[in-house]
């Protein structure tokens, strides 16, 4: 199964949850808080959003942190890179010499092709486009299928 860590995941509930306060300048407490995660993970997640340029940190009484730009401008695929680095498929999609079988191997272009797919789209959806709620999507059979973004389960209408 191919899937981005906890971490990842829990990161992109931190950014919607700042992203959602976009005057306000949170602390770590408000996000835990409102974000149902535990302090530390927060506190550890927040740091490597920080290094990533993602958010910025305001110490003081009323320190906490904000986004560094607007929702808008912060796509999916920087917070993915931000917790688990750069985005690849395969050792070889994610860039060359990473692999001893890369001379010799039949599939490599393929998987290059899929990361790429894979990295435009998450390029494409902004932060800002994570929290506008989804509309029901439409199988090919023409079922209506609803997806429950946070536990990620799926039902059929």
């Amino acid at each position: 199964m191919l899937r981005v860590s906890r971490l990842t995941d829990y990161a992109t509930v931190v950014m919607t949850c700042i992203a959602a306060h976009p005057d306000d300048v949170l602390s770590t407490v408000q996000i835990a808080d409102e974000t149902h995660l535990e302090l530390p993970t927060v506190s550890k997640l927040l740091k490597a959003l920080g290094h990533a340029a993602l958010v910025e940190s305001f110490r003081g009484v009323n320190g906490g942190y904000r986004l560094a730009r607007p929702a808008s401008e912060i796509s999916l695929a920087e917070i993915v890179e931000a917790l688990e680095g750069p985005i690849g498929m395969t050792e070889c999609s994610a860039g060359e010499g990473q692999c001893d079988r890369e001379s010799q191997c039949g599939v490599r272009g393929s998987w290059q092709r899929i990361n790429s797919v894979l990295d435009q789209t998450l390029r494409a959806v902004s932060l800002a486009e994570m929290l506008k709620p989804l509309p029901p999507a439409v199988s090919s059979h023409g079922r209506k299928i609803a997806v429950t973004v946070k536990t990620g389960e799926a039902t059929t209408e």
